[in-house]
């Protein structure tokens, strides 16, 4: 069994039985008070493996298993023996990674919860796209753009709505999750920076 569908599979074990059990979301879930004040740092890996609702769960599990079993296997291509390792490493650093910057801002406010595997799910989909960015990725299967335009697009949206911060989601975490996948392939494969320009610089609009 694949490290993509292990994670898969746990998720949403964990997710549904929290949805079942308030008590337990609760201890899981990251606030960033209660982390500050009771230094419950386990909470930043935690708050990934919960979901506000079955569609926020649908959609980033859909997300990670078309996505996270292409990274996977080409983690093994590149990496060899140490593939399954370093793909661990980028969806658990992402979820944690990704959730620092919300610590930060909201460290002094009790009411403020984050929750979900957005922040690893989008450090995977953007190790993807610096890697295969001319394969294309489809919006709600309809919309289909090559990985690098709406990896572009998505970065900046991210960025704009986590300024706004009106919608209840957590932009942040989405857009630092992007930026550690990119990080961590261009830090333990520095070669798929040049590969990266390569591909791009031989795109086309007017090419299927």
């Amino acid at each position: 069994m694949s490290i993509t569908l292990i994670i898969v599979g746990f998720t949403v074990l964990v997710s549904m039985y929290a949805f079942q059990k308030p008590a337990v979301l609760k201890r899981l879930i990251l606030n960033p008070y209660v982390v500050t004040h009771r230094k419950e740092y386990y909470r930043f890996l935690t708050s990934g493996f919960i979901h506000k609702d079955h569609m926020h769960l649908i959609f980033n599990m859909l997300s990670m298993y078309f996505f996270g079993g292409v990274v996977e296997k080409q983690f093994n291509y590149i990496f060899a023996s140490r593939g399954d390792l370093y793909f661990i490493l980028l969806y658990v650093l992402g979820i944690i990674i990704s959730d620092v910057p919300s610590f930060l801002k909201h460290k002094d406010n009790p009411g403020y919860n984050s929750l979900g595997a957005s922040g690893g799910v989008a450090s995977v989909i953007f190790a993807f796209i610096l890697l295969r960015p001319l394969d294309k990725i489809c919006l709600y299967f309809a919309l289909c753009f090559e990985g690098f335009i709406l990896g572009a697009l998505y970065l900046v949206f991210s960025y704009y709505q986590g300024r706004k911060a009106n919608d209840n989601v957590n932009h942040d975490a989405h857009l630092f999750g992007a930026l550690f996948g990119l990080l961590f392939i261009a830090v333990l494969h520095p070669q798929a920076i040049p590969e990266f320009f390569e591909q791009v610089s031989h795109w086309s609009w007017f090419k299927d």
